[in-house]
């Protein structure tokens, strides 16, 4: 069983479980600023609406590439962290987890809003 995490719209989290190529499942919900909260409680109840633990999942996907820098970054960090703690691969656009650590890194489009120096008013 394949969990695919996509958080890469700002207001929106879409969640899926995949058997090979087969979609089984599928849970898109709006989450403005509050991704965090929202998707654990979201995995764990697609999960249990589909009879499935945590331990059948065989492999993580996760959208890094796009979107908002803090929401690509829930997603991101959901995945990499699910798939170490359960001691399965991790796949982000295209591409299996880097390394010996099995991480999928965000790539941005853009550079994150926090870093950009803000205008002063006079």
């Amino acid at each position: 069983m394949i969990l695919h995490i996509d958080t890469t719209q700002n207001d929106l989290i879409e969640i899926s479980l995949k058997d090979k190529n087969k979609l089984l499942a599928v849970k898109k919900f709006k989450s403005y600023r509050d991704q965090a909260e929202k998707l654990l409680p979201a995995i764990g109840k697609l999960l249990k609406d589909n009879k499935l633990k945590l331990s059948d999942l065989e492999s993580v996907e996760v959208e890094n590439r796009g979107g908002s820098f803090t929401s690509l970054r829930i997603g991101v960090v959901t995945a990499n962290a699910l798939a170490y703690s359960l001691g399965i691969m991790v796949k982000g656009a295209g591409k299996t987890g880097v390394g010996r650590l099995n991480a999928v890194e965000p790539m941005y489009d853009r550079e994150p809003e926090i870093t950009k120096k803000k205008m002063r008013s006079q």
